[in-house]
């Protein structure tokens, strides 16, 4: 899935933001209790690479992408693995970049 996000912040402003709150926008996409845990990223230029896993009850999915920042605005790559069968693709896309842009304010 890719959610492309407009800003109006300096790319240094994105990737702080980014690193302080990367949980917090995968928590848009939570179906009923589901953690996340095993979080890892990392900045290469503009370019950050992301995994973590998703855990609901027995059922453990990883989570991976990347997410690129331009001047004046940001694309996240995202493979929500299982999640995607869970959620329907226009609902998830929307709870995504409703949080990014939340985070990004």
């Amino acid at each position: 899935m890719r959610v492309t996000v407009a800003h109006n912040k300096t790319e240094q402003q994105i990737k702080d933001a980014l690193d302080h709150s990367m949980d917090q926008v995968f928590s848009a996409v939570a179906v009923g209790v589901v953690e996340f845990t095993d979080q890892h990223r990392h900045w290469h230029s503009n370019i950050m690479s992301f995994s973590l896993t998703a855990r609901m009850g027995f059922i453990k999915t990883p989570i991976k992408g990347r997410v690129e920042v331009r001047p004046g605005e940001l694309t996240i790559d995202v493979d929500l693995g299982v999640l995607e069968n869970l959620i329907e693709q226009d609902t998830l896309r929307a709870s995504l970049e409703n949080r990014v842009r939340g985070l990004l304010t």
